[in-house]
């Protein structure tokens, strides 16, 4: 009955006050009647009135303030009401005691720790004890009857972000660290932790146990998660995960309420959600009021739901009516759409608009009245009278693919495998990727690569000269080139075994050349013709008559060749002269034509035709057409298509489409290649992006902290013998022989050795190898 008076006592409104600067963390006395607000240039007590919040009391006193009141954490004694303790950026533990008389109420101070104090934490039911964790990776227990720690517990972790004593075990308290562990600990015991697992992909910022749950652990951390754990098993286990949209700063659950918790972000959203955690996509309700990252958050009393205190770093100090939240889930839209990997597709909406008559599209659908088991949506849960959220009875229909069907997704898997992205010439790079697209029967894509290296190879590059040519599929060669030698050789050595036939021929050619398509050196045929590499009569012939229009425009240019032979016609002795020399080769007109530029080492035949312009397109020409076609990928689904050119391509159309859209071209393959588990082709995609947000995921760091399998002490990083008991710590549990390749080891108990050895014995036991007694796991 006390604890009901007093909760009905508690009255008042949304309100806040302005402080004198931002506030890092608040804490509120037993009875609900004080705030603390803690920074690093503030440290004040407020009370809550009817009206709003009024300065009680500025623990920040004396001239020059030291650095003992730049505090990054308060904590406000729930047994003593007169006793605070903070955690300084300095690394000093301080305590204050409210009842002394004078200004100053500082009480005890603790500077045994060696860099910033990130949390402080009081016994629940014990008056004098208080536990603090750094920056340094200790965590330390203090009795407040004396003058230093009476416990010192060492996370073997880079910094200890936060500390919790247990609300129902008198002798356990948890901690996160910057690793992503979580550890529980035992303080009678300060020489090891009683258990530890990892919670999340980066650092733990936060944790909270449940105020009526023994078992249930919530944290928060970078990887913008809240999880809750269930510490009651004999092995850790997740039960709830809440994706949220910033890292995840504080959590706090909600009194009276099992499956409520509060978050609030340390980045980026300023908002304060309250999370029912069986519904994890969207929050149950939102406090909005904050124009700054909102610090700390804390439940007005311990029996009250309907109050929330919060600081931020706006400078304000908020106390929020649950009633006069925001519900997101009113906005939210009742009807769900998703693909699954191999085409399937879930379609979930009200009853009332599945219930109709069974139309003409509806052949082959599945429908799932109830839900199904399969699916873990929270849409198909029963109703509970007991959740406050709307009742709404939904229905899910799957489409499911048939087998074989184009649906299916291993074109995907296949061409990921295949597709070259880099390791080789531009245009090889295209020809491979178009052969690999035929070979799958994706003709559209092969025809794009082959359009791709036609548009942007460069033509004077010799190389490709084989594989350049038209041949008889249909499929356009690019404009080729070759150097002036290798002409000036060929027709030479045609020359020495018939001079008479290849004169009178180039008289005959050039008489003839508006009707002949065939003259060796025009311009209709520089294109396509050079050395040894000729076209067949058919091909020709078939080529004058699907690309007539198009060629006749170009033999009318008057900047061509032909002028030039015609000249040579005017003067019929020209060639006399040469058949005068011995020592001179015969040449024909054609040929003296090369041999007069020979000291040109390598020189497009085309820019010898053309003197006055080049008729190859520049590659910018093509960028918004190339832009156009990428746009079209993406937007049909086919990032693979959009990513895979946008690399190949490089400098070349990067610049053209902007950063964003790369970006997300970019995460969406990754996604796809993560999903179905390819994983070498996503690393090299992400290698090969040049987008700063895609190439960073490959930079996190990898720093590992190494334990002794034997006494258990963090190892150094200079080699496998541990620096204390001199034993080798790469030792196989199963086979005890030195591991000198890949060695695999528990997190839990440190315990490891040969990959083979230890994945086969785990297959029949889930006991640690070594008889330590622990449950392992290989994943």
């Amino acid at each position: 009955m006390e604890k009901m008076n007093r909760v009905n006592t508690i009255s008042g409104r949304t309100m806040f006050c302005h402080l004198d600067a931002p506030a890092n963390a608040i804490s509120v006395c037993r009875d609900a009647t004080q705030v603390v607000v803690a920074g690093r240039n503030i440290f004040k007590i407020y009370g809550l009135e009817e009206d709003g919040f009024v300065e009680r009391l500025n623990l920040r006193v004396g001239r020059k303030p030291s650095l003992n009141f730049s505090c990054a954490d308060v904590m406000w004694h729930q047994m003593e009401e007169n006793l605070l303790a903070t955690a300084a950026t300095n690394g000093a533990v301080v305590t204050w005691n409210l009842a002394r008389p004078c200004r100053n109420k500082q009480e005890q101070l603790f500077t045994e720790h060696k860099r910033t104090v990130n949390k402080v934490c009081f016994h629940p039911t014990e008056v004098n004890m208080l536990l603090s964790g750094s920056q340094d990776g200790f965590m330390k227990c203090f009795d407040l009857r004396k003058k230093e720690s009476v416990s010192t517990f060492s996370g073997q972790s880079e910094s200890v972000r936060d500390v919790q004593f247990s609300m129902k075990d008198y002798f356990t308290f948890a901690a996160s660290f910057e690793n992503g562990n979580v550890q529980l600990w035992d303080i009678r015991r300060p020489d090891r932790y009683e258990r530890m697992f990892t919670a999340h992909t980066g650092p733990v910022f936060c944790c909270d146990w449940h105020p009526e749950d023994r078992g249930w652990l919530a944290t928060g951390g970078r990887d913008k998660m809240v999880k809750v754990w269930d510490m009651s098993t004999n092995r850790v286990k997740e039960i709830y995960c809440v994706q949220t949209i910033a890292s995840v700063a504080r959590v706090k659950w909600r009194p009276e309420r099992r499956f409520h918790l509060a978050t609030c972000s340390m980045m980026v959203d300023h908002n304060i959600y309250v999370w029912d955690v069986r519904r994890p996509f969207i929050p149950f309700a939102t406090f909005e009021e904050h124009k700054d990252v909102t610090t700390g958050i804390v439940w007005r009393h311990q029996h009250d739901p309907y109050f929330l205190l919060s600081g931020s770093k706006d400078s304000t100090l908020y106390q929020h009516m649950f009633k006069d939240a925001s519900r997101p889930v009113d906005r939210a839209n009742p009807e769900g759409l998703c693909f699954g990997l191999f085409g399937d597709l879930a379609f979930a909406a009200k009853e009332s608009l599945m219930a109709g008559p069974p139309s003409v599209g509806d052949v082959g659908r599945k429908t799932y009245p109830g839900g199904d088991r399969r699916y873990p949506i929270f849409f198909f849960k029963k109703p509970d009278v007991t959740e406050q959220f709307a009742q709404v009875s939904s229905a899910l229909s799957v489409f499911e693919s048939e087998a074989g069907s184009s649906v299916g997704m291993d074109w995907f898997i296949n061409t990921a495998q295949s597709y070259l992205l880099s390791g080789k010439p531009f245009a090889e790079l295209c020809e491979h990727n178009a052969q690999v697209a035929k070979r799958l029967n994706r003709l559209q894509e092969s025809t794009t690569w082959t359009m791709l290296r036609i548009m942007f190879s460069e033509p004077a590059n010799p190389s490709l000269s084989t594989n350049h040519n038209l041949n008889k599929s249909g499929n356009l060669p690019l404009v080729n080139s070759f150097s002036m030698k290798e002409m000036s050789a060929a027709l030479n050595e045609r020359n020495k075994e018939n001079r008479q036939d290849n004169i009178h021929s180039l008289e005959t050619n050039l008489n003839n050349n508006d009707e002949n398509e065939e003259t060796e050196g025009s311009e209709g045929q520089a294109e396509y013709l050079f050395g040894d590499a000729e076209l067949d009569d058919d091909d020709l012939y078939s080529m004058e008559h699907d690309n007539q229009a198009a060629e006749e425009p170009e033999y009318l240019l008057p900047q061509e060749a032909f002028p030039l032979r015609h000249e040579i016609m005017d003067h019929p002795s020209a060639p006399e002269p040469v058949q005068e020399k011995p020592e001179s080769p015969h040449v024909s007109g054609s040929e003296a034509e090369s041999m007069c530029l020979t000291p040109m080492e390598s020189i497009s035949l085309i820019s010898v035709s053309q003197l006055l312009f080049s008729p190859h397109l520049p590659p910018k020409f093509f960028c918004p057409i190339v832009k156009e076609m990428l746009c079209y990928y993406a937007e049909q689904g086919d990032v693979q298509m959009a990513v895979s050119v946008l690399i190949v391509l490089g400098d070349r159309i990067r610049k053209e489409i902007d950063e964003l859209t790369q970006e997300h071209w970019y995460m969406s393959y990754i996604d796809l290649l993560q999903r179905f588990e390819l994983w070498n082709v996503s690393n090299e995609v992400i290698k090969l992006s040049t987008c700063g947000a895609i190439m960073c995921l490959n930079q996190t760091s990898t720093t590992l902290h190494i334990n002794c399998s034997n006494c258990k002490r963090p190892m150094s990083n200079k080699g496998w013998i541990c620096d204390r008991c001199h034993q080798c710590a790469s030792v196989c549990a199963v086979c005890h022989h030195v591991v000198k390749g890949l060695f695999v080891w528990c997190q839990g108990c440190s315990h490891g050795g040969h990959l083979e050895h230890v994945m086969e014995w785990l297959k029949q036991s889930k006991h640690c190898p070594a008889g330590c007694g622990h449950l392992c796991e290989y994943t």
